[in-house]
């Protein structure tokens, strides 16, 4: 290790010290000076330089950020080539056109051979041993089933009072379109994440219909409505359960109708549980928001990353999302010195832990030995957290190294958090299902840019939970949406998201 100016001046005796002039010494006390600066200086920029080169490095195998914010040419982590062509492979059982209930078809024609394409002959055995079948599929031009509703007004012969047919304010009160026209355009802007002009567009050249933006609005509006009381109904079953994975992302909330005046950030939460998946716009990404989604009272485990809003759930009704902490320590052996050492000692665990997963999950082995393999990995994984954590650095030193440690600190704290996937049936040590939930809404926000009002933002939340829900159940989308919106006009019972669907 190189020497300090301190050190190589103190290696020089006092009394070589003593023969020096008073102006040398002046001097060289001066350029002592001079050089601690400089030193001093150095380290601040090679730290300022380390924290630079990470944020540039940064990829989505190593942080949070999305692939679509990868660097030109960063190539993630594939598999290895096996050698073999693409496409399926010798022995793979192929899959074939699905064939429809011969119900379905509305003519059926039968070909028989006239002669053998061998020798000629008109002679068959009439015995059929296998019939090939085949259809063909075809879709007729739609056309709009249109009624006319003609209201004859009536004057009575007794008082000259005008009258109209009371069935008229019922009619015209459901609007001009019917409840399968609403829910196709709402279907169009949710699920398929369409524009307004392309649903406009849509309509026109699919049904053959002439709608108005404004109508598109007051029918996306409607269809909102009409979900609602099925939504609320989710988000309250999921409050309940025991087993719940949450995330959230950005989705901006503009002041389109003076209800967000302070332009705060919108979030929207995502909670998924085996039956439904839930959604909520919140101005806000805080403890308060957090609370608020999946409610104040919530007793059951979170699978979630570390973001601080969930903090305020027990630690011990909390998992970690280890394919989160597998980006962090990635990150961190990208480092240089010891973080680099820190870093790969903890994807060494990491690797070790996931082996272990995927063989429990493919039954190859018991939860007992599970339990049981997994012990020294957290012993492991505990000591070097330990160890990390021990190293001083300053409060408001922002190196490479200083960031390590603060992040093997917070990982200590929550410690217990990493495995409670281990003991408990049902958590899983990734929250992959909720980022994987989560998707859509953020596709959703890179075509629209958010919503411009609260209602926009409540037909995004509410939209997302029946589609998401009803595809995790295998039911269809624009039926649930169809008989919700013809549930709402007649005031009859709606239908839910809880329905669980037959086997």
């Amino acid at each position: 290790m190189e020497k300090t100016v301190q050190e190589l001046m103190e290696a020089v005796s006092p009394e070589d010290w003593a023969q020096v002039p008073e102006s040398v010494l002046n001097l060289i006390k001066e350029l002592v000076r001079r050089v601690e600066l400089l030193e001093q200086e150095t380290k601040a920029l090679r730290a300022d330089n380390e924290l630079l080169k990470e944020q540039v490095a940064r990829t989505s195998a190593n942080s949070s950020q999305p692939p679509s914010k990868n660097p030109q040419g960063f190539k993630p982590n594939r598999k290895e080539a096996t050698g073999q062509k693409r496409g399926g492979q010798v022995g793979h059982q192929g899959h074939s056109q699905k064939l429809y209930p011969i119900e379905m078809c509305q003519d059926v024609i039968d070909y028989y051979p006239q002669q053998c394409s061998e020798c000629g002959a008109e002679v068959f055995d009439s015995t059929v041993s296998e019939v090939y079948r085949h259809q063909v599929v075809e879709i007729p031009p739609i056309e709009p089933i249109i009624i006319e509703h003609r209201f004859h007004p009536m004057t009575c012969a007794c008082c000259g009072k005008k009258n109209q047919a009371p069935e008229m304010a019922e009619v015209i009160g459901n609007g001009g379109y019917g409840p399968r026209v609403t829910a196709y355009i709402s279907l169009l802007s949710s699920q398929y994440r369409q524009s307004y002009r392309q649903i406009q567009r849509a309509m026109h050249d699919v049904f053959g219909l002439e709608i108005s933006l404004g109508t598109i609005k007051k029918l996306r509006t409607e269809v909102s409505e009409a979900v609602s009381g099925a939504v609320t109904d989710a988000i309250n079953y999921m409050q309940q359960q025991p087993i719940v994975g949450v995330d959230e992302t950005g989705f901006k909330q503009r002041n389109g109708d003076g209800q967000n005046e302070a332009k705060t950030s919108g979030w929207l939460w995502v909670a998924v549980t085996p039956l439904i998946v839930c959604f909520q716009m919140i101005l806000g990404r805080g403890r308060e928001a957090a609370q608020a989604f999946l409610g104040e009272n919530f007793s059951g485990f979170i699978i979630s990353d570390r973001c601080p809003a969930y903090n305020w759930v027990n630690v011990e009704r909390r998992q970690l999302c280890w394919a989160h902490l597998k980006r962090d320590f990635i990150q961190i052996a990208e480092r240089t010195g010891v973080s680099a050492e820190i870093g790969k000692a903890l994807l060494e665990q990491e690797k070790k832990l996931f082996d272990l997963w995927y063989e429990f999950k493919n039954n190859q082995l018991t939860r007992e030995e599970l339990v049981k393999m997994i012990e020294p990995i957290k012993a492991e994984v505990s000591s070097i957290l330990k160890q990390a954590g021990e190293i001083q650095v300053g409060k408001e030193e922002k190196t490479p190294l200083a960031k390590t440690v603060r992040t093997c600190r917070k990982l200590s704290k929550v410690e217990v958090a990493l495995w409670s996937f281990v003991h408990e049936e049902g958590i899983e040590p990734t929250n992959n299902e909720s980022e994987r939930a989560i998707r859509p809404a953020v596709i959703w926000r890179s075509t629209s840019f958010g919503s411009d009002s609260e209602a926009g933002s409540l037909f995004v939340s509410r939209l997302l939970t029946v589609v998401s829900s009803l595809n995790r159940q295998g039911r269809n989308v624009l039926e649930f949406l169809c008989e919700s919106v013809a549930a709402a006009r007649n005031g009859s019972t709606p239908p839910s998201l809880l329905t669980r669907p037959t086997p």
